[in-house]
């Protein structure tokens, strides 16, 4: 029973951070879509409840800590796409496509090594063109509402210092007690707390398949998939990467309707769950992940609550905790988005292109600014030569297996680096 505490804890932990650190981000990016706050609600419970079953499911089929949230990068893209054109339900419909190429790159493999063979400036520059207009929020509300914002980037600033992994949800706490004493007690009559699954049938235009369906699958696969396997192999596991896309692109398909856009392996998170603070004993940590999975799907039981808040408050309070919850995000892809010299200026194209918001024959900035990036480095980056051992590890990285511990010896595993396009995009 003992040695069961420690990873149920660690779990509960995992649940609460990955919760509070971005449902914020969510909700933006899908009233940013076209959702009511009915809608949204509905789209926050779904996502709870299908990454729960997710990340409960393979921790207890696969023995392994294999996390999973909601892609918190596409719930970003959505806030710098805006509304598609025919609105909320063809945002949903752009969401089931989404849904269907992450479980045709689980079924077939050279799909996923596409994705990852993306190049890493340009997916870091695309990232954080998609992530900047959020990230500046909190510099516009300390503008507009010193008094309501000032205490909470103090807040964030003083526990990114001494409590980093709690900054974001004890800013959160702040901006609810403003929240909580700014707004009249008229402001929550009729209130829906307890959210319902509101269903809302499909529609799709070209505009929207090339335009968010397709952004924000890339987005999810680089940003969250690649990084949260990466985690898992950094902490000596073998993760059954095509299972894991198979039952998240599955999980998105059936959140899509009532309005969740993506499930994912989790990022950040997933360091919670896989490392030794989650049990000295790498065959005990699984636990700590399926506890996570059913605390995150309990904690979607206050969407409703969550989304009311949202509702009341001065919308660029919303966006300052969310963009507080990206920053390190932002700084990790603009890291990995110049850091090589030979690839700085397509990265930055990238990232201009993308962070400029155009619009072109109705399609949003973010596809633009990858097409872009991927044309400067055709046309001026000369390529180098793989390495030897290169094809080897590639396809070690991206081999599909069916899940287990590595046979590497503990000394030799390290974590994932720093410089991973978006290791930390996301919860």
């Amino acid at each position: 029973m003992a040695g069961r505490v420690q990873p149920v804890l660690a779990g509960v932990v995992t649940a609460l951070v990955g919760f509070a650190s971005s449902f914020t981000v969510v909700l933006a990016g899908l009233r940013a879509a076209g959702a009511s706050d009915a809608q949204a609600a509905s789209g926050l419970l779904a996502l709870c409840v299908a990454s729960g079953l997710v990340a409960a499911w393979l921790g207890w089929r696969y023995r392994i800590p294999m996390s999973a949230a909601w892609s918190t990068p596409g719930a970003a893209l959505l806030v710098a796409t805006g509304p598609p054109p025919g609105g909320w339900r063809v945002a949903v419909g752009a969401f089931l496509v989404s849904g269907l190429l992450i479980v045709a790159a689980g079924l077939f493999p050279p799909l996923g090594r596409a994705v990852a063979a993306i190049p890493k400036p340009v997916a870091g520059a695309m990232l954080a063109g998609v992530l900047l207009p959020l990230c500046t929020a909190p510099v516009r509300a300390l503008v507009e509402l010193p008094m309501v914002a000032g205490p909470v980037v103090v807040g964030w600033l003083l526990l990114h210092r001494f409590a980093r992994r709690w900054a974001v949800p004890g800013a959160l706490v702040v901006a609810v007690a403003a929240i909580a004493l700014t707004t009249p007690p008229a402001g929550l009559t009729g209130a829906a707390l307890i959210p319902s699954i509101t269903l809302t049938a499909p529609a799709w235009n070209a505009s929207a398949l090339v335009g968010l369906a397709l952004p924000l699958f890339l987005v999810t696969m680089a940003a969250q998939n690649v990084p949260g396997m990466a985690v898992l192999v950094g902490y000596g596991y073998r993760p059954p990467f095509g299972a894991a896309l198979r039952t998240t692109g599955l999980a998105s398909l059936l959140a899509a309707p009532a309005g969740g856009h993506a499930v994912n392996l989790a990022a950040i998170t997933a360091a919670l769950a896989a490392g030794p603070d989650a049990h000295p004993d790498p065959e005990r940590r699984w636990i700590a992940s399926v506890t996570a999975g059913a605390g995150l799907a309990v904690l979607g039981l206050g969407a409703g609550v969550a989304t009311t808040l949202v509702a009341v408050a001065p919308p660029i309070l919303i966006e300052a905790v969310a963009g507080l919850a990206l920053l390190g995000a932002l700084a990790t892809a603009l890291a990995s988005a110049v850091t090589d010299p030979t690839t700085r200026e397509a990265a930055v194209v990238t990232f201009v292109v993308t962070a400029s918001g155009v619009t072109l024959i109705g399609v949003g900035g973010a596809f633009w600014g990858l097409v872009a990036g991927c044309l400067m480095l055709l046309l001026f980056h000369r390529r180098q030569p793989a390495e030897p051992d290169q094809p080897a590890s590639a396809g070690r990285a991206w081999g599909y297996s069916s899940g287990g511990r590595s046979a590497t010896p503990t000394a030799s595993r390290t974590r994932p680096s720093a410089t991973d396009p978006i290791r930390s995009a996301g919860t």
